[in-house]
């Protein structure tokens, strides 16, 4: 996976060893939680072994990290499971500083007043 310059420059190398194979792929399905991909889609975004990438998503499944369909994973919902493993914090912290912190009240300033149309076709 690539990084920044400003990452590169700024980050030692003992951080950036620590992001194994399954952290990056947590890291990665968080950035993109509201997608499933294939285990090559990963690997291609990530630059990683699509072997490495399926092991990993195998082993995350184990720990009910991941959600896995045919042949489409994706990150759990479940926060609490999430919040409980230390790869996933490493991951995010990486992240925000590459990224920035995300800010609520931004996202609920940008947020839709009126719900999604698929909402209003359940109830």
């Amino acid at each position: 996976m690539s990084i920044d310059r400003d990452t590169f420059e700024n980050t030692s190398e003992d951080e950036l060893a620590d992001l194994s194979v399954p952290d990056r792929v947590l890291g990665f399905l968080a950035a993109n939680e509201d997608r499933a991909f294939k285990a090559r889609e990963i690997a291609s975004q990530i630059d990683v072994d699509e072997g490495a990438v399926s092991t990993a998503l195998s082993r995350l499944k184990d720990r009910d990290l991941v959600e896995h369909k045919a042949t489409y994973w994706a990150i759990t919902d479940d926060a609490e499971r999430l919040d409980g493993y230390s790869g996933y914090e490493r991951a995010t912290a990486l992240f925000n500083d590459q990224l920035g912190v995300e800010d609520e009240d931004s996202w609920r300033e940008h947020a839709p007043t009126d719900p999604h149309p698929s909402v209003e076709d359940e109830q």
